[in-house]
């Protein structure tokens, strides 16, 4: 991997490839290697980079709020300042997964004129219910006693479909693997940030972006109809239900994933650059 220098400290990246920019953002609490499928099979046609945020994967967590975590926003201003810092200027596709796409969302409203189109998988666009935001808080506050082998336990069961935990053990053993590296301070600075995100659905009519909308069939998280509603939302959205997946759906169905993505950047105009949101 490569390292660069930013404000907040070093961020280790992945960059492959020639091209059109296009920006993978990870999921919690994982790193970039979720999206090693689509490294391959986009660098023979993108300029490919796939950034470990920081508290993940290679990157150290740096300097975090002890109360209020890592917000979305600020995750979004370090991928511009990445963007800066190995000089891509042109406008980029950006592609967010999970809590990646909380992050895609925030570069819409803040850098639109950085954006030439969006992927968003397996994502919302809504802010937590109480339920939610207090479970994301509670492990926040005990993920150091618990350790991060826990978090891969207990959330294993709803990233992957049945089917995927019955017929490929190696995902979840995978997900143990990552997980249980990555620092407990950095799951709880996500978790923080996350816990605290704003609801962004009137964002989305505002969007005038080419828009690649991607959910596995059996995903529990962020399920198909709400995928759905949110590529109806977006003016130029297109909408690609995954079979045979669940949450996880670059890892437990990466060839379909692969399709969708290659065909959407395929269909793109060679320059796409318009205001990206409107004010």
């Amino acid at each position: 991997m490569n390292t660069i220098r930013l404000s907040h400290g070093d961020l280790a990246y992945v960059e492959r490839g020639q091209g059109r920019p296009v920006l993978l953002v990870h999921g919690f609490p994982l790193d970039h290697t979720m999206w090693n499928w689509q490294i391959e099979a986009l660098a023979p046609l993108c300029r490919v980079i796939a950034p470990d945020l920081r508290g993940f994967g290679q990157s150290p967590l740096g300097e975090a709020d002890p109360q209020h975590g890592i917000p979305m926003e600020q995750y979004a201003d370090e991928l511009v300042e990445l963007l800066d810092a190995v000089g891509i200027t042109e406008p980029i596709v950006l592609a967010g997964f999970s809590m990646g796409g909380y992050i895609a969302w925030q570069f819409v409203r803040k850098y639109a004129e950085r954006l030439c189109a969006l992927i968003q998988c397996d994502t919302r666009a809504a802010a937590d219910s109480d339920e939610g935001r207090a479970g994301r808080l509670k492990m926040a506050e005990k993920i150091a006693e618990w350790g991060s082998a826990r978090v891969a336990e207990m959330m294993g069961p709803k990233l992957f479909s049945t089917r995927g935990l019955e017929t490929k053990p190696q995902l979840m053993a995978e997900l143990r693997r990552v997980v249980s590296r990555t620092a407990p301070a950095g799951i709880a600075a996500a978790q923080r940030g996350m816990a605290a995100r704003p609801d962004v659905t009137d964002l989305l009519p505002q969007i005038q972006l080419h828009t690649l909308v991607v959910v596995g069939a059996d995903d529990v998280i962020s399920t198909s109809p709400e995928m759905r509603s949110i590529a109806a939302a977006i003016p130029e959205a297109t909408f690609v239900e995954i079979p045979a997946a669940g949450h996880m759906t670059t890892m437990e169905n990466p060839a379909t994933v692969n399709d969708a993505l290659i065909t959407f950047l395929q269909e793109l105009p060679r320059i796409a650059a318009p205001s990206a949101a409107k004010h």
